[in-house]
């Protein structure tokens, strides 16, 4: 029988366990995300706003195909979780987000990503889809979709406050507001929204961050009032993403726009952990393992001999790799190789007969596969091919062989949210608690075959 490092997964009914047996069969890897947990997740995010005093309603951040935990089964989990709005930052993910019958009856959805020369904003504004504008060719292609299609375009402004990306700087917003209040009295516009990104409001232990983050708000009030005064008093400002739900509560204004904390991560990790937050990580990546072999001591593992065995050893094929969205900085090696110096490659949690152990990454990624050094025997650990390893999912840390999505992060020096949005889909996703979580009218916009 083979050991399991994996949880032992809540099936919903035996149609659940027979949809994970053959995703086993389809692909040695599998993404499982918890809808109670993003459910939960939202929840909580929505507390948090209303415990501060607030009235303001809570967007479900979706962008990238919900962080790489998919698209409509997460939005939909968003919504049972209390948010009203969704964000997305392309069209297509926001018009899929329609056309799987998310009405606006049921949510606003906001899109700010596009080449406004070539987006389908009329088709943004026949599904009702709120549109962010930034830019005065911006204004002008919106305008000229609404006239075409006879209908009024909900239009979100966006401002310049000190992110250095997107929106109207100062300098160029009285011609923006001359263009947008022109296009209000002729019919084509709804200015709903003003709204913004901050920068650096996940880490408020930064004195010079508080700053300027604090200079953020400030430029974002001003901003508000030039507005108020030519006429065009936003009903929606939004400004505060994660970061600024949970520790700004004097800024979540109309809305707030979380994205991290949805998938159950703090924004960083300078910022504690999802516990603390009363957060739960909803992602679990799991994989089967391949060849197992006996190697001696000295001998190199995977292409340029970056890692060198320092005793006899067993390895394991774990079957993912760059090509599955492992990222190649997570290699490992170690100072008997070529590199002459030692760094861990992405933790992964094993089964033995005594126990779970965490082992790393060994030499590096190849597209399809890493290598696991064992660090032992494998005949006397038990370990064998087709046992199911977890490269990260909720846990406690590497310290306690249960490695997160923010140990990988480190490993390959980046950030939990790439680690999310890098798996490929080849990757089948699967999905727990669906039926706990979802209506009977939502659960037919699954793919069953996904459903657990």
């Amino acid at each position: 029988m083979s050991l399991n490092a994996a949880p032992q997964w809540d099936f919903s009914s035996d149609t659940g366990r027979e949809n994970y047996e053959r995703a086993l069969k389809v692909y040695p890897g599998q993404v499982i995300v918890d809808l109670a947990a993003l459910a939960s997740n939202m929840k909580q995010l929505t507390q948090t706003v209303a415990v501060s005093g607030s009235d303001a309603q809570v967007m479900g951040v979706i962008k990238a195909d919900a962080y790489g935990h998919g698209l409509i089964p997460t939005a939909l989990a968003a919504l049972a979780g209390g948010a009203t709005w969704l964000g997305s930052a392309q069209p297509r993910e926001a018009l899929l987000l329609r056309q799987a019958g998310i009405g606006p009856d049921r949510c606003r959805i906001l899109v700010w990503m596009y080449n406004s020369a070539a987006a389908p904003l009329q088709e943004l504004i026949e599904h009702d889809i709120d549109i962010s504008v930034g830019s005065l060719i911006g204004i002008a292609q919106v305008a000229q979709a609404a006239q075409a299609l006879g209908r009024q375009a909900r239009v979100h402004v966006e401002v310049e406050t000190g992110f250095g990306r997107n929106g109207f700087t100062a300098d160029c917003f009285d011609r923006a507001l001359a263009d947008l209040k022109d296009g209000a009295q002729r019919g084509l516009f709804d200015v709903v929204g003003l709204w913004s990104h901050l920068a650096v409001a996940d880490m408020p232990q930064v004195s010079e961050f508080v700053t300027s983050t604090d200079e953020q708000i400030s430029n974002f009030e001003a901003f508000s009032e030039r507005m108020q005064a030519a006429g065009l008093e936003p009903r929606v400002r939004h400004l505060a993403n994660t970061a600024a739900t949970l520790t700004r509560p004097e800024i979540h204004y109309d809305l707030t726009r979380p994205g991290i904390g949805l998938y159950g991560y703090e924004p960083d990790p300078s910022m504690g952990t999802p516990a603390n937050y009363h957060l739960h990580p909803a992602m679990t990546v799991q994989a089967q393992l391949g060849t197992i072999k006996d190697l001696p001591a000295g001998h190199g593992i995977s292409y340029g001999r970056t890692y060198v065995t320092e005793r006899p050893t067993s390895t394991a094929i774990m079957p993912l790799g760059y090509a599955d969205g492992i990222h190649r900085s997570a290699s490992g090696c170690d100072a008997a190789g070529f590199t002459g110096h030692d760094h861990l490659g992405g933790p992964v949690r094993v089964m033995t007969k005594k126990g779970p152990k965490l082992v790393h990454v060994s030499g590096r990624v190849c597209m399809d596969q890493c290598v696991l050094d064992l660090q032992g025997m494998a005949s006397e650990m038990g370990v064998a091919e087709g046992d199911t390893v977890v490269l990260f999912g909720p846990g406690r840390g590497v310290d306690y062989a249960e490695p997160t999505a923010d140990d990988w992060a480190l490993s390959a020096q980046t950030i939990s949210y790439e680690i999310f949005v890098c798996l490929r889909n080849r990757i089948p996703r699967l999905y727990l608690h669906a039926p706990q979580v979802l209506s009977e009218e939502d659960l037919l916009l699954l793919d069953p075959a996904s459903i657990l």
